[in-house]
């Protein structure tokens, strides 16, 4: 028989296990309201708030489960265990459900990030070429001298030379851009891919286990 401490201990545990349960709820909710299906973005927006926040929802189910086994020791099978289970399984196959959208969103993405690299990359070879056009540097040269970037007394060899350093600077930020857009697609598909994708699974699996736990 539990205590009088005991059964204030487990109300006070389902309760606040109830509310975290909600604020999850809550919480896809009010992302679902203004989900665009059309749109991958708002498919990794969640994703991101169910990895996000249903362990908040984990915790608060133990916490129910926790205060059912303190208040009925010797029964297994209670409401508050039932209602765990259900809640359990039902977020164990919403989990299960946003796998696909995860993967597939994951896969548009990064095809959108390596177009976007891509037309980078013909933009810098572009300037590759135009940087080795005479008539290109030529022109080149003499707008940084009527710019006032060059010696009025700067002979044509000089403003070629010029146009050749300034065409050489911007193709080595244009470079470096490259280089740290392909170090930001690399972390974000990682992202993606173990901080959501993955996450999910493991949620799945772990509010599978919850879901037996609570009846057996």
């Amino acid at each position: 028989m539990a205590s009088s401490t005991d059964l204030r201990l487990a109300s006070l545990l389902k309760w606040l296990g109830l509310m975290l349960v909600v604020l999850l709820g809550l919480q896809i909710i009010a992302v679902l309201v203004g989900l665009d299906w059309t749109q991958y973005a708002y498919q990794q927006l969640l994703i991101e708030r169910m990895v996000s926040q249903s362990p908040m929802a984990f915790v608060g189910l133990m916490l129910m489960l926790i205060g059912s086994r303190l208040e009925h020791p010797r029964a297994t099978r209670s409401v508050i265990n039932w209602t765990v289970c259900a809640l359990s399984s039902f977020l164990a196959v919403g989990m299960i459900s946003v796998i696909p959208l995860g993967i597939s969103g994951n896969r548009v993405l990064s095809v959108e990030a390596n177009q976007a690299l891509q037309r980078r990359r013909a933009q810098l070879e572009n300037a590759r070429q135009q940087g080795k056009n005479p008539e290109s540097l030529q022109m080149l040269g003499e707008q940084l001298a009527q710019a006032g970037q060059l010696p009025s007394d700067v002979t044509t060899e000089d403003k070629i030379k010029a146009a050749q350093d300034f065409i050489s600077g911007q193709l080595g930020q244009m470079d470096k851009q490259i280089k740290r857009a392909e170090r930001q697609r690399d972390l974000a598909v990682n992202q993606r891919r173990f901080g959501g994708t993955m996450s999910v699974t493991v949620l799945a699996v772990g509010f599978l286990l919850l879901a037996l736990a609570a009846v057996l």
